[in-house]
């Protein structure tokens, strides 16, 4: 698949925020007080951004390595 240079890097700019920015907010759900009840186990809000961000991860995977297949 051939796409003009400027979709490419999009792409890979993309993906590139997605890989950069979700880390950094899995560190703040992570240490929210809401992330853990008093017993010390995970909550539903914990779980709900876990998966939330996994997926965004996975996605921002993706968009990169499409970005990166394009440019070659």
């Amino acid at each position: 698949m051939t796409l003009p240079l400027g979709w490419s890097v999009l792409l890979l700019v993309t993906g590139a925020w997605n890989l950069l920015i979700w880390p950094r907010f899995w560190q703040r759900i992570a240490k929210d007080d809401r992330s853990r009840d008093a017993d010390g186990r995970t909550t539903t809000f914990y779980r709900v951004h876990a998966v939330l961000i996994g997926v965004s991860l996975a996605l921002g995977l993706a968009v990169g390595a499409l970005g990166l297949l394009t440019l070659l």
